[in-house]
């Protein structure tokens, strides 16, 4: 038996049918059930029976590596989308031993564990990373956006990208300074994991290959909407925030609405401002980053010896205040760094508006000492921004001024 093949199980007084999934070990099965809920069974106290093969076949899958991916075909007139998996709860599965959920599936997993995505595009998997999304770096980033560029090259119409929550916005935000992309390129992921009822699994991984398909090509997250399973929201990679621990609807665009959303059963897109549109680019891909950067949020009572941390640093950005303010006995501290090299970014804690150091005498001091206002542009995304920018820009500060993927608003309106 394989996973995608239809089981009877039979364990003591109970009997389970559903489809196989892989498992964690050998010692256990994993049967999704008719109502959606995921059962581990230990395989010596099991009759196992054989009702159906490859209810979920996969073509090719024997004979793809896992260099080279795999494919999934089902209608030669359908669209290609390219399934990118890095790890993640969309991509995990239950330890049914210790009970923990780790990072297991690979991009075939996911498809046979989700068949809502069989007929709505031809299929191509790959599998760049296997981390929870916390063991997320630089180099991970650049392997993500090298291959994005080999499978657009490659025919791809778009691409989804399954990826842990909990960095989500970093590695969409560095995609999109990195690449110029003539299609859809789509984070998703799961707050919860397939085994659970409330699993957004399914409709988050529907939901952002239908974005795939979409005529927007930019980097985007597509995740719930609100907590019933009704819309996703599709945000711009560089305006997202993950706001919640564990809601469904946890990632919110800041500073205004999503760019669009998904009506889940109509399958319909809305898009709420201009975008860039599908092959209005050429393909291009700048994946270097200077990785000496560092994102401090300053605190009341900081001692200005905590920025010894960061000498010699290529790029800081601060996490400041309000308009973007700091302990005035730190600014002094601040310059040296910038006289020695080193570039200082500002932005601000909250979570809306922008800095402006030109109304209160610390900002003021701040600007004389060298620093550079990022506007409205959100701390995560001016980190992987920075990075960026020190390595493709030729005037870095310049380009933390200017909005290059939609990270600085022309305005901080909320709602708008």
């Amino acid at each position: 038996m394989n996973p995608g093949d239809r089981v009877r199980v039979d364990r003591a007084d109970r009997t389970y049918e559903g489809v196989l999934l892989p498992s964690s070990t050998d010692e256990h099965l994993v049967v999704k059930l008719e109502g959606g809920y995921n059962v581990g069974v230990d395989r010596d106290d099991a009759d196992i029976e054989l009702l159906a093969e490859d209810v979920y076949e996969i073509d090719g899958a024997d004979d793809a590596d896992e260099e080279s991916g795999s494919e999934i075909e089902f209608d030669d007139d359908l669209p290609t989308i390219s399934l990118l998996s890095t790890g993640g709860t969309i991509a995990s599965t239950v330890d049914y031993r210790t009970g923990a959920v780790t990072a297991q599936f690979d991009a075939e997993d996911v498809l046979r564990a989700v068949p809502d995505l069989a007929g709505r595009a031809n299929y191509r998997g790959r599998v760049v990373a296997n981390i929870l999304s916390e063991n997320m770096e630089p180099p991970i980033w650049q392997d993500l956006a090298r291959a994005v560029r080999e499978e657009i090259e490659a025919g791809a119409d778009g691409v989804v990208v399954m990826h842990g929550t909990d960095t989500m916005q970093y590695s969409a935000s560095v995609l999109a300074f990195m690449l110029e992309t003539p299609v859809p390129v789509v984070f998703t992921g799961s707050q919860r994991s397939a085994d659970r009822p409330s699993s957004d699994n399914v409709m988050n991984a529907v939901s952002a290959v239908e974005a795939a398909k979409s005529d927007c090509a930019e980097v985007l997250v597509c995740m719930h909407a609100s907590e019933n399973d009704d819309v996703c929201a599709l945000h711009r990679g560089t305006r997202v925030r993950k706001n919640h621990t564990s809601r469904r609807d946890a990632f919110e665009t800041v500073g205004a609405k999503p760019l669009g959303e998904i009506d889940y059963e109509r399958e319909e897109i809305e898009f709420r401002r201009d975008y860039q549109k599908r092959d209005e680019t050429a393909l291009e891909l700048a994946p270097s980053l200077e990785r000496d950067v560092a994102l401090l949020k300053f605190t009341p009572g900081m001692d200005p010896a905590f920025l010894d941390v960061v000498e010699g640093a290529a790029g800081l950005v601060i996490e400041g205040t309000g308009l973007g303010h700091v302990h005035t006995d730190l600014i002094p501290r601040i310059e040296e760094l910038i006289e020695n090299g080193t570039t200082v970014v500002m932005t601000s804690q909250c979570l809306e508006g922008r800095v402006c150091d030109r109304v209160y005498d610390t900002g003021r001091d701040l600007l004389e000492a060298g620093v550079v206002e990022a506007g409205d542009t959100l701390p995560g995304t001016a980190k992987v921004k920075l990075m960026w920018a020190l390595e493709n820009s030729e005037d870095a500060e310049a380009a933390m001024q200017t909005s290059l993927a939609g990270e600085i608003q022309e305005r901080s309106v909320p709602w708008e």
